[in-house]
């Protein structure tokens, strides 16, 4: 059976070729590595140094042994280094789940802030819908995701944090300029063309969920899974678009925010990780900007 801490010692043997100076340096005693040198050499029924009165050298067996085993060390010291340098933030990488409109009009100021943090610490982004997302933390092939909430997928198994909060509003353009400044209610507005989001997505469960308790259903006239491209259409007079608030900046755009009767609850974004999964140092520092 490998002992590591035998091999330890006959190494700083082998590079100060002193029994006291290999003593020195792993704060043990000189007899202490003298009887250890013994247990390998007799574990390995070899003689690995050559002892005379003034001098310590190594025997045939000895050196090729110390061929094997200083690369090991080298390898071993390494790995020690890449791990203060990770802890110490100057190395290592940070995975990130995400949808495409929270990292396009969300996450960017953020992720360019920790940029210049931490210029060393390689950003790695997976763009899919919040749904999609919890799927790659169950799997932990990200440290964490933004997600909307409410989410269905999140479990038990993972931690919460919410970090920011917003309205999803409806947006038009100048096609449909008769509601503008105008109260509509839920009910007359589904009779317009809608634009939106996929039915599989956490924007569009949840506003079937919300319409649902004022017995109002809808039917989507397109259905897209990017907000950028609701936008757009709406810009362009093919409907009325449902998008979060965040995602856009209404004077710029030429569209305006349709007033709703029924006051739609507000959402959430969110940090998601895995409770029993330790986050890398980078990790906690990214969650820290919020």
């Amino acid at each position: 059976m490998l002992n590591y801490e035998l091999y330890k010692v006959f190494y700083f043997v082998a590079k100060y070729l002193s029994f006291s100076k290999a003593a020195s340096k792993l704060y043990i005693s000189q007899s202490a590595v003298s009887q250890n040198i013994k247990s390998l050499e007799k574990e390995l029924n070899t003689e690995l140094f050559i002892r005379s009165t003034k001098n310590v050298s190594l025997s045939k067996s000895g050196s090729l042994l110390l061929e094997h085993v200083e690369p090991a060390f080298n390898l071993i010291k390494s790995g020690e280094k890449s791990i203060r340098e990770i802890n110490a933030l100057q190395r290592g990488e940070l995975h990130i789940g995400a949808n495409d409109t929270i990292s396009k009009d969300f996450l960017l100021p953020h992720l360019n802030k920790f940029h210049k943090l931490y210029p060393n610490i390689h950003l790695l982004i997976t763009n899919r819908t919040s749904s999609t997302c919890i799927e790659l933390l169950k799997q932990n092939t990200v440290d964490l995701i933004i997600s909307n909430l409410p989410n269905d997928k999140v479990t038990s198994s993972m931690k919460v944090k919410e970090i920011y909060s917003f309205n999803d509003i409806f947006i038009s353009g100048k096609e449909y300029n008769e509601l503008n400044k105008k109260t509509i209610n839920l009910k007359k507005l589904s009779s317009y063309p809608l634009l939106m989001l996929e039915e599989k997505t956490t924007t569009r469960k949840f506003l079937e969920k919300y319409l649902n308790k004022y017995g109002i259903e809808i039917e989507a006239k397109i259905e897209l899974g990017s907000v950028d491209l609701l936008i757009e259409m709406a810009k362009i007079g093919l409907g009325i678009a449902y998008v979060p608030d965040y995602s856009l900046d209404l004077k710029k755009e030429g569209l305006f925010k349709l007033d709703i009767k029924e006051k739609i609850a507000k959402r959430k974004l969110a940090v998601i990780r895995n409770k029993n999964i330790p986050l890398t140092n980078a990790a906690e520092k990214f969650i820290e900007l919020f």
